[in-house]
């Protein structure tokens, strides 16, 4: 029989000190009973000759020292896992909350999972047409790609999420797809909007829905997203399908992170967050691939709201640093009324080059892109000029950037909440914004490209 502790020697914010404990492990999970009948979970983040110490994962409002009743299981935290978690909502540490019966697990895994062994991870490369321009020409998503959604507060990153949730595909491929949705200190009505958003495509069927919610304590934060992440590594590796896993808000996940450091008294780093959140981040977003001889796939798309749209802010700068890029939201394009606000020039897919291209989009995508960023570029450029000197003073080149900036964020930046442009869709629109510039400006693409997809070319065939 499990022994019950009684001796709890101090509380300080999520965390739980316990004295005289014998045979407990780092990780363990432990069951906490409160005077008033109610169980709550916690976990061993240390242990020091005959104490221990708790994160409580549902918060310690309430507890009672003297009272409660503290009992370590013996084991790590793990979830019950079946392909009935498909359509269902759960809280965020993974109980049902849809008035539904309780998951019969067909297996149990460990929430922290496993590190892919580098040698058998298989490259992504598999274009992942959204139906968004912004991304399939100029930022390509892959299947099995980290890409995070840099944002800020205000800004329609839960809409741009929720539409390439539900317009992603791999083109000439009927395969399996699933999203596992996990929310973060958001508030109910972003979690509804998610849910509305997935049944009104009908793809609440394929999706798992885990919400810590804004009123819900800040300490389950920590392990709703490791939750997520074990199942959709079920889903894709024992039930081969592809998985789309969307974590939002990181921001408040890191919040959380730092309250426990502040708790344990822990030696702050840059802006008070604790040293090893690269390496916790790390464990996070490294659960996203493919594996060699595994059907399925994870592709991951955190949503970090930056403080202040700062960049340079510890939670986005680490998270550029791990992942494979960014899409970055835009505020001056967001109050022009454009959406997706989607600002090409920070924005980065470093696994583009190898999920385009022939046989794949088309042969003129990569030179498309590198000739469209480099033309906004310059109408970018020359905007700043005239704040400075004024139009009149430009020269007929840069008039013509600065009007090529102006219409490629009105025709091929901005498109609708339900627009789902194909890769050939979005190429045409951005072939007939060049073919608005001289062909001696096209220096990124080849003459036979030019001449074979340039429209002023076509018509004159």
């Amino acid at each position: 029989m499990t022994k019950a502790y009684t001796s709890i020697k101090e509380i300080t914010g999520p965390l739980m000190i316990v004295e005289g404990v014998k045979k407990v492990g780092y990780g363990e999970l432990a069951k906490v009973l409160l005077s008033s009948g109610e169980k709550r979970l916690g976990q061993v983040l240390e242990i020091s000759e005959d104490k221990a110490i708790l994160q409580l994962f549902e918060g310690s409002f309430g507890v009672d020292t003297k009272h409660t009743k503290v009992s370590f299981t013996g084991e790590i935290m793990k979830i019950g896992l079946s392909e009935e978690m498909l359509g269902r909502i759960f809280d965020g540490i993974g109980r049902p909350i849809d008035n539904n019966p309780v998951i019969i697990p067909d297996k149990r895994m460990d929430v922290n999972g496993l590190a892919i062994n580098p040698y058998k991870r298989e490259y992504p490369a598999e274009f992942i047409q959204t139906g968004i321009s912004t991304i399939d020409l100029m930022n390509t998503l892959v299947r099995g790609q980290k890409l995070p959604i840099f944002s800020g507060a205000g800004l329609p990153h839960n809409r741009l999420a929720a539409q390439i949730a539900r317009q992603a595909k791999v083109l000439g491929k009927k395969e399996s797809f699933a999203v596992v949705f996990a929310a973060m200190g958001i508030t109910n009505e972003e979690a509804m909007f998610f849910k509305d958003e997935f049944e009104k495509t009908g793809s609440f069927e394929k999706t798992v829905m885990f919400l810590n919610l804004a009123n819900n304590p800040a300490i389950e934060r920590i392990i709703t997203p490791r939750i997520a992440l074990t199942t959709a590594e079920y889903l894709a590796y024992e039930k081969d399908m592809h998985v789309l896993v969307i974590l939002t808000d990181m921001t408040n996940y890191c919040e959380a992170l730092r309250e426990v450091a502040a708790a344990r008294s822990e030696v702050p780093g840059r802006r008070g967050y604790p040293g090893y959140m690269y390496t916790d981040l790390a464990s996070i977003y490294e659960r996203a691939g493919r594996i060699k001889g595994k059907k399925g796939s994870i592709t991951q798309m955190p949503i970090i709201s930056m403080p202040d749209d700062d960049i340079t802010h510890p939670i986005a700068d680490l998270t550029g640093y791990i992942t494979e890029g960014q899409f970055v939201l835009s505020r001056d394009l967001h109050r022009k009324g454009i959406y997706p606000a989607v600002d090409v020039l920070p924005s980065l897919s470093r696994l583009m080059k190898h999920g385009i291209g022939h046989g794949k989009t088309r042969e003129d995508h990569q030179m498309v892109s590198d000739q469209l960023y480099s033309a906004y570029a310059n109408g970018r450029d020359a905007r700043d000029l005239v704040a400075v000197v004024g139009e009149e003073s430009l020269g007929e080149t840069d008039k013509l950037y600065l009007e090529f900036a102006d219409k490629f964020e009105n025709t091929f930046v901005n498109q609708g909440h339900d627009e789902d442009r194909s890769i050939a869709q979005t190429l045409e629109i951005a072939w007939k914004l060049l073919s608005e510039l001289p062909k001696a400006e096209l220096k990124r693409i080849k003459e036979e490209i030019i001449n074979k997809y340039h429209p002023g070319d076509r018509r004159a065939k």
